[in-house]
C-alpha cells in the first residue's frame, strides 16, 4: 500500500512538472490543448490514488464528473462570476473557456487509467502508469529538444 503511494506521488510530481512546463513554454496549437488536458485528468487521478491508493473501481468517472464539472464552469465563466478575473493564477488553474474538445481529452485521459486499473484486475497485475506515463513523458521531452534544435537550424 505504502509502495502504491509513492509511486503515485512520483507520477503525480512528474505531471504537475509537465503541466506547468507546458503552461509556461508551449504555446502551440496541439499539445498545450490536447496533451495538456488529457494529463491534468491523469493528475487528478494519481492525486486521488495518492489518498485512496486501492480499490473505488468507478474514480476513473468520478475524475471525469469533476473535469466535465470544471469545464462547465468555464462555459459560465465562474471566475468572472467571481470577481476574480484579475487573479491570472486562477484564471489558469480553472480555464476561461469552454470547449467540447476539451470534454473528449479528459474522457481519453479517463480510459487510459481506467484500462490500466481494468487490466491490473483481470490479470492480477501491477502494471502503474508510472511505467507507462515514465517513457511518453522522456519521449516528449526529447521530441520538444529535437524541436528547439531543428527550429534554430
Amino acid at each position: 500500500m505504502k509502495k502504491r503511494r509513492i509511486v503515485y506521488t512520483v507520477l503525480f510530481c512528474t505531471i504537475l512538472l509537465t503541466e506547468i512546463f507546458i503552461a509556461l513554454f508551449v504555446h502551440d496549437s496541439f499539445v498545450r490543448p490536447y496533451i495538456g488536458d488529457v494529463l491534468v485528468t491523469t493528475l487528478s487521478y494519481c492525486f486521488c490514488r495518492i489518498i485512496i491508493p486501492k480499490g473505488v473501481r468507478a474514480l476513473p468517472i468520478y475524475v471525469f464528473a469533476f473535469a466535465t464539472v470544471v469545464e462547465v464552469a468555464q462555459y459560465f465563466d465562474i471566475v468572472k462570476l467571481f470577481g476574480m478575473e484579475e487573479n491570472k493564477f486562477i484564471s489558469v488553474v480553472i480555464g476561461r473557456t469552454f470547449s467540447f474538445g476539451d470534454l473528449i481529452c479528459y474522457a481519453a485521459g479517463c480510459v487510459v487509467f481506467f484500462a490500466v486499473d481494468y487490466v491490473n484486475e483481470i490479470f492480477n497485475s501491477s502494471m502503474s502508469l508510472l511505467k507507462i506515463a515514465l517513457p511518453i513523458g522522456i519521449s516528449f521531452y526529447t521530441f520538444q529538444i529535437l524541436s528547439y534544435t531543428i527550429d534554430l537550424y
